[in-house]
């Protein structure tokens, strides 16, 4: 009788420790996968030019550096700023960054920015890794927390 007990005792003790192992989460999708999230703003930058409606450098309104300017955000990464004189070709790119340490959310989308210019040419501060903000069919609007200063930049692009 003894015996049965403990063989009893410990078959409830095993599936009490295993159930203490699983979890409901296991089943799902990862839940910072945020791929489909990042196609939508992919798809929304691609289709159509955009010109900078707000660029404000960490309080300072620097919008007028980029008046006249069209940007077209194509499909291999490239990224054309043109005013009909001057062209500049630099890349962008939309990225999963949840190791990113401009933010503490575990799911950071980051839109990266990049023109190869000097650090003089008003265009090399838009290079960087911004936060978005929002997305529409018509508005693309990004942040960005500086951590050298501590100064926000705030971008955003209008559809034309």
């Amino acid at each position: 009788m003894k015996t049965k007990f403990y063989l009893a005792l410990s078959v409830m003790l095993s599936f009490t420790l295993m159930s203490f192992n699983c979890s409901g989460d296991d089943d799902s999708p990862n839940p910072n996968d945020n791929s489909e999230q990042i196609v939508q703003i992919e798809n929304t930058a691609e289709s159509g030019t955009w010109r900078i409606a707000n660029f404000n450098d960490s309080g300072q309104d620097e919008t007028s550096d980029f008046t006249g300017y069209d940007f077209t955000f194509n499909s291999d990464g490239s990224l054309i700023a043109t005013n009909g004189t001057t062209t500049l070709t630099g890349t962008w790119s939309v990225t999963d960054d949840s190791s990113s340490d401009d933010s503490s959310s575990d799911d950071d989308i980051d839109f990266n920015i990049f023109f190869p210019v000097p650090e003089t040419n008003d265009f090399e501060d838009l290079n960087d890794d911004w936060d978005i903000v929002s997305t529409s069919s018509t508005q693309i609007a990004l942040i960005d927390i500086s951590g050298g200063n501590g100064g926000t930049d705030i971008l955003t692009f209008e559809k034309n």
